[in-house]
């Protein structure tokens, strides 16, 4: 750990050394955060998280209870991951044969949230505030701002940055109704218009 403890730890958790964990960041009852892990700032941690070493947590990222987050897996800012949710890292795991050398990369990009009891199967790039439904099973890449539900997961739409889902007219325009931000379907892709 480094510098001054400008950070929360419960004394039930655990946090092996080395590791950064950034200011104003909370790690609650029963968690473990292994050693090499890098945690940005005003990260939570909810009760019973993993985070396993060499696993790198941007700024403001929100982990609910019972998440176990893997070697291989980034998290880039503002993720949101919701209880029970569940990361792979090896594609075809065997309790008698060693695949440590194996593990394959997992990116949450920056926005994006993952529902309650979903799975992430290893490998796979969640973009930018996409958000991945309950329950659901992500077996592939999933696009920016997709809206990912079932087992497979599928997309099923299209979701502004405050989680709204977005109706896009004949032209290809769609208003937050939130946030006002309007984005612009091009080709199954979504970007959000500069004001």
């Amino acid at each position: 750990m480094t510098g001054e403890k400008s950070y929360f730890v419960h004394e039930s958790a655990y946090v092996d050394e080395p590791c950064e964990i950034g200011k104003g960041t909370k790690i609650w009852h029963f968690c473990h955060v292994m050693k090499n892990s890098r945690l940005g700032e005003d990260c939570v941690l909810g009760q019973n998280v993993l985070v396993s070493s060499n696993v790198t947590l941007g700024n403001n990222v929100r982990v609910q209870n019972n998440v176990s987050i893997y070697t291989g897996v980034t998290c880039e800012d503002d993720v949101f991951l919701g209880p029970s949710m569940v990361f792979t890292n090896v594609i075809n795991p065997r309790s008698a044969v060693q695949r440590k050398n194996e593990f394959k990369e997992t990116i949450v990009e920056k926005g994006a949230s993952v529902g309650a009891n979903a799975t992430i199967i290893c490998g796979n790039r969640i973009g930018k505030y996409a958000f991945i439904g309950a329950g659901a099973v992500v077996t592939k890449d999933v696009r920016p701002y997709a809206l990912i539900v079932g087992n497979p997961g599928r997309q099923l739409g299209w979701i502004s940055e405050y989680g709204h889902r977005l109706k896009f007219d004949d032209e290809g325009y769609a208003k937050c109704p939130e946030s006002g931000q309007k984005y612009r379907l091009i080709v199954d892709e979504v970007v959000k218009l500069e004001e």
